[in-house]
């Protein structure tokens, strides 16, 4: 199996020959040998590279999730360095002045949430508009090309963790998805390119594709992490710790006031996290930023006991609203930042009905499993239409 950088690379980058070049990267655009896309691009004499831009935690993939960041000069290399997380989220046509083509590579994880491919639909949306061409470098989606799951994104609560009406798993490549942005909803249209990987197939994962794992951003430390995060990574919305400063990022929950062995007892009771594939034990942490930085944290660490069965969306909304239902005096909902639509939990899963129906069922005493259940009939319909919706822009078996 080859990434797009592989192919390109094999092909001593001839699709570029000529061309004023910019690389949009970050850190986990590795090959196999662990070169990345940085490292081939600015060695070689055959790319004519004349700048390069930055997605969500910089070109060096150290900043937190959410900064703001400055564009700047690249030491090594003294070009420009052109942040599309920090005074804009756009290139501007000065930015894109004297780019004949610009590359995106950057590792993809296959979940809506990540903020990766919505920066570059804003690249490739300016593309169109100032005439500049596109090329998609592609790469594997580590969860897969089949499993689609959750709802698609209302319109109205859009942001840069969702732009378009997607999934939160759409089991696409990031070629495959740009292509679709592209011919769908990119209002001024881009002259746009994917050299596809070579010998990916749909039902790959990614210790299938014999690439290295490299962090595609800070609180992604270990591919175990990438099993929790369409699901776990909901806890954002909430003013409970998902374990961000603390080496377990996306696998654990709490806060101050929860009783660990409480919570633990209370889930490994209910019939749906056995049914999911989840097994929970009490867990104790201390962050050392974000949410409740410096305090101890009670709460559980969530194992995936059964691959066959995991289903992280329903394993951690049922985590959610569970710890809604014990602690109702205490569970909040992150408020509405400042120049954002809508509660942060309802842009991250793209409704605002299931923060709605979490707080209805819990009111009413309703169980886990019901809410669930609900969940999954509409879910399942919006899962099928982008299933064909999708169809013409695959490009793997």
């Amino acid at each position: 199996m080859r990434t797009g950088l592989e192919v390109l690379h094999d092909d001593d980058f001839r699709p570029l020959a000529g061309q004023r070049v910019a690389l949009m990267t970050s850190p986990g655009a590795v090959d196999h040998r662990l070169r990345s896309a940085y490292d081939l691009f600015t060695r070689s004499a055959g790319v004519n590279l004349v700048a390069l831009f930055s997605p969500e935690h910089g070109l060096s993939g150290v900043e937190e999730a959410g900064e703001l960041i400055a564009s700047s000069t690249d030491a090594r290399t003294g070009l420009p360095v052109y942040s599309l997380h920090g005074d804009t989220f756009r290139p501007t046509a000065d930015m894109l002045a004297g780019v004949d083509v610009i590359v995106c590579d950057v590792q993809d994880i296959g979940v809506r949430y990540y903020t990766y491919p919505w920066t570059i639909t804003h690249i490739i949306e300016a593309a169109g508009e100032y005439g500049v061409r596109v090329l998609i470098l592609d790469r594997p989606n580590p969860l897969g090309g089949i499993v689609v799951d959750g709802p698609l994104l209302d319109r109205h609560l859009t942001s840069l963790v969702g732009r378009y009406p997607v999934p939160v798993r759409h089991g696409l490549t990031l070629g495959e998805l740009m292509q679709m942005h592209n011919a769908t909803w990119n209002p001024t249209p881009a002259d746009l390119t994917v050299i596809p990987c070579d010998g990916w197939r749909r039902g790959m994962l990614w210790p299938d594709t014999g690439l290295p794992w490299v962090p595609p951003s800070p609180n992604f430390p270990q591919l175990a992490t990438l099993a929790h995060y369409p699901g776990a990574c909901l806890v954002e919305g909430t003013r409970l710790s998902e374990g961000r400063g603390t080496t377990l990022p996306f696998e654990i929950v709490g806060a101050p006031w929860i009783d660990g062995p409480v919570l633990a007892d209370h889930l490994r009771g209910a019939a749906w996290g056995e049914r999911f594939g989840a097994g929970f034990r009490p867990h104790s942490f201390r962050p050392t930023f974000e949410k409740w930085a410096g305090q101890v944290c009670h709460g559980v660490q969530v194992h995936v006991l059964d691959p066959a069965r995991w289903r992280p969306l329903e394993v951690w909304i049922g985590l959610i609203a569970a710890i809604r239902t014990l602690y109702p005096e205490r569970f909040e909902w992150l408020p509405i930042f400042e120049g954002a639509s809508a509660p942060h939990f309802d842009l991250l899963i793209g409704s605002k009905w299931v923060r709605r129906e979490i707080e209805a069922s819990a009111t009413a005493g309703q169980s886990i499993e019901a809410l669930l259940a609900r969940f999954a009939v509409e879910w399942a319909d919006d899962s099928h239409a982008f299933e064909v919706q999708r169809q013409p822009f695959l490009l793997y078996d």
